[in-house]
């Protein structure tokens, strides 16, 4: 915090010297001189209040100096200040009073000012005429009540919760009227040594030590490292690889969606309740120096990055099929031709992956797999297109959504077989290129879902939905009054499709169209979304490829046909998935980022009640104060305690107030 500093050194007991007039009699505090001859010039000298209080280290307190003349005075009047405690600075520290006319002088004391009452001396002069009045200061310690203690909040998942809504509610550092090129910036880039892909992590006011507590970022790299930082100074509290001995990351396959190594991709998961301290699961991929590719699931503890019991476990899977890379009707995870794109989600003590080929290499099929997070043991699996061919989850980096007992994903273009059960659902259990509702007990299976009908052909072309996250919309009344329960996603098409998750749809045998769909918005993200979306105040944010972000209102259970307002910004490939920071409906800030591995990356603030009002562009600092290098492919801002949180392609870029 900068202090003003005052240009006088004289503010000591016995000589201050102001210009003021002065009293030829000593007048009391608050007094003026006595009565002089109306016909002999003369001045008398008042200050109001006569008697004040100051604290050490507060704002000032002004008092009011006035020289009245008599007679024919009309000279002016220069003031002299004895008796200030040490530590009591005046402002202005130099006065020439016009007779009638009230001068006004601010006192401070520092926080270092000496307590105590002193009787500070004013003495006015004008020529031969002398007049004093006094006052009594008194320089008490302030009294303070110690500030709330801000209770910061836990992100230990994906874009917060399992909803996957993007909204931190709880933010009340972070409003409009501050987030600007003035007033918040860089702060810093806290260091690591690879890429980040997955969305950083935070846990509040966790004890490290016996004696002390921190707020902790957990940042994981494609380099195969995890990193616990603190989230204030990034000073490092540990650093942990998960490869295994004599193992190295992994190649990129012939394929640069993820490069220039594979490591850790998807967003972690955070237990603080499981382990001793609580815990952190990831998951990994490496390549012994026999050249075979592992994948592995860790549960390592938040305060040592230790594995914890019964960590690392290899993943590894069947199921019965006849799809592409099949064997005698089983069908063979096979670690080196997948990836863990998606984030990562916990769901009744379970913990679930999804899995994508490396660009469109086959042999591959959609799996999705769940473990016991207790014992790392697998508790179920699923095949999407055990029958078929490709069918992967990626979803560009999104986390899977879920709701009490359900799991919903977009799943990519693969095989959506052309005959159907009497219920409705494909004949050979192949839902390529679909919106997936997946029961988690007994065991994992889908049912319910939404396919287009136009399917085959955007599978075809590789227009499909799987480039887009699911996410779940809070529970609202039609105008009907019917509660209804929403999920929403876009993909390569464009469309954005909202579908009732008690009755999603499925696919529209009697006619060319998706009428079998709650709501379909035609080309609501412009050439498409790899991206998800954010919601706030019954509005829903999306920034597709090479297009606005934009908003679009909720009411009576229904997305508006058109957007409400738009960025001026369009986002270049892929898109933006947008975060938004609120004090619960109020203070809105929707944050997005313009990232490419191949140019620079940009941090947004817009409002969340109109686009078009943008807050902050890291651009618009003088001298590329707030640049951070080039961005990742598909980041999501993460807002937590007063900080804004963007992995880049060597650490972590930190934006926050700058003069907190």
């Amino acid at each position: 915090m900068t202090t003003q500093q005052t240009t006088s050194q004289a503010f000591f007991p016995g000589a201050i010297v102001l210009s003021l007039a002065m009293c030829l009699i000593g007048c009391g505090a608050g007094t003026t001189s006595p009565a002089l001859q109306t016909s002999t010039p003369d001045f008398s000298l008042t200050v109001t209040p006569a008697a004040l209080t100051l604290s050490t280290g507060a704002s000032g307190a002004t008092v009011s100096i006035r020289a009245s003349g008599t007679g024919s005075f009309s000279g002016s009047v220069a003031l002299a200040m004895d008796g200030l405690p040490n530590g009591v600075t005046a402002s202005p520290a130099s006065i020439s009073l016009t007779s009638g006319t009230e001068q006004s002088v601010t006192l401070q004391a520092s926080a270092q000012a000496a307590t105590g009452t002193a009787n500070v001396t004013l003495t006015g002069t004008s020529g031969t005429l002398k007049h004093t009045a006094a006052l009594a200061l008194t320089v008490a310690a302030l009294a303070t009540t110690p500030p709330p203690v801000a209770i910061g909040i836990d992100v230990t998942t994906y874009h917060y919760d399992n909803a996957r809504d993007g909204l931190n509610a709880q933010e009340t550092t972070l409003t409009p009227a501050n987030v600007n090129s003035t007033t918040f910036g860089l702060l810093g880039l806290f260091p690591v040594d690879g890429k980040v892909d997955a969305q950083p992590l935070l846990v509040s006011d966790l004890k490290v030590t016996s004696s002390a507590t921190a707020n902790v970022l957990y940042v994981a790299t494609e380099h195969d490292s995890v990193y616990a930082l603190d989230a204030t100074n990034g000073a490092q509290l540990w650093k942990t690889s998960i490869l295994g001995s004599g193992e190295t990351t992994s190649d990129i396959h012939s394929c640069n969606q993820i490069a220039p190594e594979i490591g850790i991709t998807a967003t972690p998961v955070i237990d603080r309740a499981l382990g001793p301290s609580g815990t952190i699961f990831v998951v990994g991929m490496s390549k012994d120096n026999a050249g075979k590719y592992h994948q592995r699931l860790h549960a390592l503890d938040l305060v040592t990055g230790t594995e914890l019991s019964g960590s690392p476990t290899e993943i590894a899977a069947t199921y019965p099929g006849t799809g592409d890379g099949s064997s005698n009707g089983t069908l063979t995870f096979d670690p080196g031709q997948y990836a863990e794109r998606v984030g990562l989600l916990l769901l009744n003590g379970n913990l679930y992956t999804t899995w994508t080929s490396h660009c469109d290499i086959a042999p591959y099929t959609g799996w999705v797999i769940g473990y016991n997070e207790t014992t790392l043991q697998q508790s179920s699996v699923l095949n999407l297109t055990p029958n078929g061919s490709d069918g992967a989850v990626w979803m560009s980096g999104f986390g899977l959504a879920a709701d009490a007992s359900s799991i919903y994903l977009l799943d990519a273009n693969g095989t959506f077989d052309p005959g159907y059960t009497p219920d409705g659902f494909p004949s050979r259990s192949d839902f390529g290129n679909a919106l997936l509702k997946i029961a988690t007990t007994p065991k994992l299976a889908v049912v319910d879902y939404f396919e287009p009908w136009n399917t085959t052909a955007e599978s075809d072309i590789d227009q499909d939905l799987g480039s887009g996250g699911a996410m779940l919309l809070p529970d609202m009344r039609d105008s009907a009054g019917k509660t209804r329960h929403l999920v929403v996603g876009a993909g390569k098409d464009g469309n954005i499709y909202l579908a009732d998750r008690d009755d999603m749809g499925k696919i529209n045998l009697s006619s060319p169209d998706n009428s079998n769909l709650y709501q379909q918005i035609p080309n609501g993200v412009a050439s498409g979304a790899w991206s998800g979306p954010a919601f706030f105040n019954n509005t829903l944010y999306y920034g597709g490829r090479g297009d606005n972000l934009r908003a679009f209102p909720v009411a009576n259970a229904l997305l508006a046909t058109a957007p409400s307002s738009i960025s001026a910004v369009t986002f270049p490939y892929p898109g933006t998935t947008p975060a938004v920071s609120a004090n619960g409906t109020r203070s809105g800030i929707v944050w997005a980022v313009e990232s490419s591995p191949n140019s620079a990356g940009v941090l947004h603030a817009y409002d969340a009640s109109n686009l078009a009002t943008e807050l902050y562009n890291s651009n618009h600092a003088a001298s590329s104060r707030d640049a951070f290098g080039n961005g990742n492919k598909f980041i999501t801002p993460m807002i937590a305690n007063g900080r804004v949180y963007v992995g880049t392609q060597k650490a972590v870029a930190v934006f926050g107030l700058l003069n907190p």
